[in-house]
């Protein structure tokens, strides 16, 4: 009889134990709250996706809550596989997706900014779907172009930047030009070769369409 006291003592112990685990369990889920260790930009030019992206973050701390709390799922680390933990998970992962979209578009905003780029250059980028790369070789090849004068032509012998920079392209075309920043024969005569061979009148001298397509 005695014995028979304390199995049934410990089986209520146990079953107290249990209940109270399972209701510890069921409303302390540890570390829900979602966090980066990216660098992100949040004065990124369109304030409408920080926010969204500020939502989606509360979006999945509370639904990864509730499905703890109310279906013992952990989401995140799934024990089980049957149907109703398939579609809490694939909900799941729906939340992630849309959270890092918004996540890596500023993280990307402040790789940019980092590189020296503005909010409106940022913009630009996006919607013209530039890369950074692109964007500053672009930039670079505007500041040689701003040096043409189209109403002022090179003299033999004249020194520049300009002729210096246009060497340095024919160079990469395939000429063997010396570069000294210095219109002479070699000069002149690889500009005229280049125009021939892009169908340009090839008369050595320096014009827009011949810069246009020596950039291109």
């Amino acid at each position: 009889m005695k014995q028979l006291i304390i199995i049934l003592l410990l089986i209520i112990a146990f079953l107290i134990g249990y209940g109270k685990y399972s209701q510890y369990k069921r409303y302390n889920s540890p570390n829900v709250d979602y966090k980066t260790d990216k660098k992100l930009d949040y004065d990124y030019h369109n304030q409408e996706l920080v926010l969204n992206y500020f939502t989606a973050i509360e979006n999945i701390n509370s639904y990864v809550k509730t499905q703890w709390s109310a279906n013992s799922i952990d989401v995140r680390a799934p024990e089980n596989d049957d149907d109703e933990t398939k579609l809490a998970v694939s909900n799941y992962s729906k939340k992630l997706a849309t959270l890092k979209y918004y996540e890596t578009k500023l993280e990307n905003s402040a790789t940019l900014k980092d590189n020296g780029l503005s909010n409106k250059e940022i913009q630009f980028l996006e919607k013209t779907g530039t890369n950074l790369q692109d964007y500053k070789k672009t930039i670079a090849t505007n500041k040689i172009k701003s040096m043409f004068k189209a109403n002022k032509k090179m003299i033999y012998g004249q020194k520049s930047a300009l002729i210096f920079e246009i060497q340095k392209k024919l160079n990469n075309k395939g000429f063997q030009i010396v570069l000294d920043g210095v219109y002479k024969i070699e000069t002149l005569n690889a500009i005229k070769d280049f125009e021939e061979k892009n169908n340009l009148l090839a008369d050595g001298v320096l014009d827009v369409l011949t810069l246009d397509v020596l950039f291109d």
